[in-house]
């Protein structure tokens, strides 16, 4: 019979309801809607009662972990924060290299306006562009948690 889904002709369909409607369907398509009657049996497979048509997954481990462990994001990001006076190193690295705010955000692949913001302190820095800044500048702009006074 023809799958009244996808087309494929297939030795067995099912009666399935999809979206309200009843479609004779095949094994693969049914998994879209919700069988009406049993999935019939083909020939072959009433014959050999004790063999399936798809092999048997292997055995899970005894006693391992059902799901992936879980991961402290917080532990993983390290245990540095920004220094207090993490807007005043960047200036004072960028003028000591007698550079403008414009050849600053162009090396930083950023706009004048972002290095404007992060020299005044207006702008909290994503961690990628604080690792630039320190890469670039080779100045250190983080500091330990227990260093920085609490705000």
């Amino acid at each position: 019979m023809l799958c009244e889904m996808c087309g494929k002709d297939s030795e067995l369909t099912s009666r399935v309801r999809v979206e309200g409607s009843v479609l004779h369907l095949c094994a693969e398509c049914s998994r879209f809607g919700e069988a009406l009657d049993p999935p019939p049996v083909l020939a072959a497979a009433k014959a050999a009662p004790g063999r399936s048509r798809a092999p048997a997954p292997p055995p899970r481990p005894a006693g391992g972990p059902r799901r992936m462990e879980e991961r402290d994001l917080y532990r993983e990001i390290g245990e540095m924060e920004l220094a207090p006076d993490w807007a005043k190193r960047v200036r004072t690295a960028r003028e000591a290299r007698a550079w403008t705010p414009e050849e600053l955000g162009k090396k930083l692949n950023e706009k004048k306006s972002v290095v404007l913001k992060i020299e005044s302190g207006g702008f909290h820095p994503p961690d990628a562009l604080v690792r630039k800044l320190e890469r670039l500048l080779q100045v250190r702009l983080r500091a330990d948690p227990e260093t920085v006074p609490p705000a």
